[in-house]
């Protein structure tokens, strides 16, 4: 695979990348996994809008790409699911840092969302405490 790429590419790192999270549910189940090994009822209480039969296709693409592993006890046939080491590499950096943004910028998100076409005010540099501040007197 080609390192040093375009992201037009079709053999790019970056786009490689980029579909292992591109399903809605992916990151969802990978974050959800980070707090150890899981059934996949436990995983369906757990996460909040996700069918039964998206929930099993989202499982098995995780396993197949090499994100999660399935382990099945023989004695009560149960089978529970963890985040392999790709996983975890993944759901503990990129994903956690994309969380993190996430909520750093969610006014500005909610803003743009809200307002379509209109720029949301840039607020970064203000501490998240003065953000919600001025939020809250800007839409009084």
């Amino acid at each position: 695979m080609n390192h040093d790429c375009s992201p037009f590419a079709a053999d790019c790192a970056v786009r490689s990348a980029t579909d292992l999270i591109a399903h809605t549910w992916d990151p969802v189940v990978l974050m959800a996994l980070r707090a150890g090994r899981r059934r996949r009822n436990d995983l369906l209480d757990a996460i909040a809008g996700v069918s039964d039969k998206v929930l099993t296709q989202t499982l098995r693409r995780l396993h197949t790409n090499g994100l999660i592993a399935r382990i099945a006890a023989p004695a009560d046939r149960s089978v529970t699911y963890e985040l392999s080491g790709l996983g975890r590499s993944l759901a503990d950096g990129p994903l956690a840092a994309l969380g993190h943004w996430a909520v750093e910028h969610a006014d500005q998100l909610l803003a743009a969302q809200e307002n379509p076409g209109r720029p949301p005010q840039d607020t970064t540099s203000l501490p998240r405490k003065c953000r919600n501040a001025r939020a809250k007197s800007t839409s009084a």
